[in-house]
């Protein structure tokens, strides 16, 4: 049984667009650049021969890892969320009820998570945490640095 991976529509988009861009430029790329170097002659002492390989075997493992997720993604639409509970896909704003710091994220996937662009995975302690929680509710959350309590200020989607 396969195990449904939940994406956002903008995830999924993504996903979409790196497939494209590894089969039409990178791949077309590295068979050009393995074809360069096997003109070096001697493939056994031939360093870009070896590189060009090993990056054409990175670029074919993460066009089967894309496909797998694609294939397996259930791409939830957050257009129809209306309401302030908190699901996936929301974007949401909570305090740290000790130090009064505003956080902002959306709640994604595990494999479209990115800290650094405020898009934390389902499955991180926060977002579990917030899972059906209403604008007003607080939660506490276990961290490496103990317990935080956190209270929920908005809710979007879309």
């Amino acid at each position: 049984m396969t195990t449904k991976l939940p994406i956002t529509a903008a995830g999924y988009a993504r996903l979409e667009e790196e497939i494209k861009h590894l089969k039409s430029v990178e791949r077309p790329s590295i068979i050009e650049a393995i074809s360069e170097a096997r003109s070096h002659g001697d493939l056994s002492e031939n360093a870009e021969y070896h590189a060009a390989r090993e990056r054409q075997s990175f670029i074919e493992g993460r066009i089967a890892d894309l496909e797998d997720r694609l294939s397996r993604a259930d791409v939830i639409d957050t257009s129809k969320f209306k309401d302030n509970v908190v699901r996936f896909g929301a974007h949401v704003k909570v305090v740290d009820a000790e130090t009064d710091l505003e956080q902002e994220f959306q709640i994604v996937g595990e494999y479209e998570a990115d800290i650094e662009k405020g898009m934390l995975a389902l499955t991180a302690p926060l977002p579990r945490a917030l899972i059906g929680k209403s604008v007003g509710d607080s939660v506490e959350v276990h961290t490496p640095k103990g317990p935080r309590a956190y209270e929920l200020l908005e809710v979007k989607y879309g």
